[in-house]
């Protein structure tokens, strides 16, 4: 199917017109424009008669109808390929009708299958940015890590600390013995050994985004077969609490390829494909599905999950989990108005006043007047004040995901007096070069903890993926109150966290914008469904009724 050929059709009647006006409409050059026309004059589909002479227009009559024949063969390949090259066609140019119905059949060819194995097959708007531990930043591939890898422990809701790798340790004020397990088995067979997991924590100790959070830590060492030691001689109350954290997931690298131990392997990546396949010699219990497919589709695509051998009107439930939350971060650090607190808080006061707007414009947000810690954050009020003199707009950064958020925004400063200039910048420069943030005076930022929300809050503030980070690099009342945590006891965090926060609501640096839910449509017969990390299903959990 010619993508251009569709556009065309959907873009332009029969009759008189320029053949630039047509280049313009296919975001082709003049001369390829032609050679296209020509192309389709020679299949039949059209006939395209070229002006000559000044003032003379060239005219187009069509022969056949593009879009109710490109529709015919899409059913029939449907039905004779792969998903994956089907999925490529929903993000030609068609018509909304025409897509509408395209999507709600290739809709049924999602699900789960069984066709001797159980395969659930999975839409997705974006290819995943990473499948590294130490890269995984953002919740989408985070999820994914979270499925190909273990830790030594991991990290409960309730602050309980569960083993993976690890069977027992010995914690002592000043180290930390981990036990591992016999025989868990890498992706490639190889066996786990203390080597191997020293090896993996000491990438995550130099690696620039986290060296921070282990500067405690002064050596990790393997003093016998399947035993780590971890040293910190000054104490580090939290060091099982980094150790259960998603971004210290064990790895080894062989010729060039990540290994993991986790409850399923990467077995395919392509632009249109992830392919996650169940590691049979998992230690814990295999995964109860033998394949996951995450295949490529047009946002407008209903993520309804189905399986392969069910009716479109099979029952369904609705799973709801936490999206996560929304703020507002100024930049006091910047050579502007923004340095000034009166300007701060006249952004932060206006914000305040309005966000319950929110919802309107998004109805699975929620505006918040209280704080980032679900729980324990308090609701707050800001004063009345007057609007300060600026000497110029102010610069707002914002990404894809935030757009409606942020033109919001803009809309509430703009109605306050506030001149807003806006530049948007792409997701993965928002994910891996927080510093572009230093040249921008606010920016609106989603973030998504990952289960434990004490020491995730201590993690956002900590790492240098966090929108935070340079604000905690140059604040000196900051990085007092983020050294005091190595001396803390973990269960007190809490009350330690709401003093940072306090800080960061009265001066304005970082304020609470909205709460955000998600809820997902799952077949009957899909059972099992645990929200995990960041808010998505647990895939090692999840499998499905046998068709009887």
């Amino acid at each position: 199917m010619d993508r251009y050929l569709l556009s065309l059709w959907n873009q332009v009647e029969a009759g008189k017109i320029k053949v630039e006006k047509i280049a313009d409409q296919l975001m082709l050059s003049t001369k390829q424009t032609r050679r296209k026309l020509q192309q389709w004059q020679d299949e039949g589909w059209l006939t395209f008669q070229s002006g000559r002479g000044r003032g003379n227009t060239s005219s187009l009559e069509w022969h056949r109808e593009v879009e109710r024949e490109y529709e015919q063969a899409f059913f029939i390949l449907l039905e004779k390929e792969p998903v994956e090259f089907v999925s490529k066609l929903l993000l030609l140019d068609w018509s909304i009708e025409t897509k509408q119905r395209l999507m709600t059949a290739f809709q049924a060819k999602l699900g789960f299958q069984q066709e001797g194995d159980d395969r659930l097959i999975i839409p997705r708007f974006y290819p995943f940015l990473t499948f590294h531990p130490l890269k995984a930043a953002d919740a989408h591939s985070a999820n994914i890590v979270a499925n190909l890898y273990n830790r030594v422990v991991s990290l409960n809701p309730d602050h309980t600390v569960n083993a993976e790798l690890a069977h027992t340790w010995e914690y002592t004020n000043t180290s930390l013995l981990l036990y591992l397990r016999k025989d868990v088995a890498f992706h490639d067979g190889s066996i786990l050994r203390a080597e191997d997991v020293a090896a993996s924590l000491k990438r995550m100790k130099e690696d620039e985004h986290f060296r921070n959070l282990w500067e405690p830590i002064s050596h990790i060492s393997t003093p016998a077969p399947l035993v780590v030691k971890l040293d910190f001689p000054s104490g580090c109350t939290y060091v099982l609490q980094l150790l259960g954290n998603l971004s210290a997931s064990i790895y080894k690298e062989t010729n060039g390829r990540l290994l993991g131990t986790g409850g399923f392997y990467l077995a395919e990546e392509t632009e249109d494909k992830t392919v996650l396949t169940a590691f049979k010699q998992h230690f814990g219990n295999r995964p109860l599905l033998d394949q996951i497919e995450f295949i490529q589709v047009p946002k407008e695509f209903q993520v309804v999950y189905y399986g392969g051998h069910e009716s479109k009107e099979v029952d369904t439930f609705k799973v709801e989990s936490d999206s996560g939350f929304g703020i507002v971060v100024m930049n006091p650090f910047r050579k502007s108005d923004m340095a000034r607190k009166e300007v701060r808080d006249y952004i932060h006061m206006l914000i305040s006043k309005h966000r319950h707007e929110l919802s309107i414009i998004n109805n699975r947000i929620t505006g918040n007047n209280e704080g980032c810690l679900i729980g324990h954050s308090q609701t707050y009020t800001m004063p009345e004040i007057p609007k300060p003199t600026l000497n110029g707009p102010i610069k707002f950064r914002w990404v894809n995901y935030t757009k409606d958020t942020a033109q919001w925004i803009k809309s509430t400063l703009e109605q306050g007096g506030i001149e807003i200039e806006m530049e948007e910048i792409s997701f993965q420069e928002s994910i891996y070069n927080p510093d572009v943030y230093l040249d921008a005076d606010m920016f609106v930022h989603g973030e998504i903890f990952e289960l434990n929300q004490t020491f995730s809050y201590f993690f956002f503030l900590k790492n240098s993926f966090s929108p935070l980070h340079f604000m905690v690099e140059r604040d000196g009342y900051l990085q007092r109150k983020i050294e005091a945590y190595n001396s803390i006891p973990f269960e007190n965090w809490n009350d330690h966290h709401l003093e940072i926060e306090q800080y960061l609501l009265k001066e304005s640096l970082c304020v609470p914008l909205y709460y955000v839910k998600r809820q997902i449509p799952f077949s009957i017969n899909l059972l099992n469904v645990e929200i995990k990390h960041f808010g998505y299903v647990d895939l090692t959990k999840l499998w499905t009724k046998p068709g009887v």
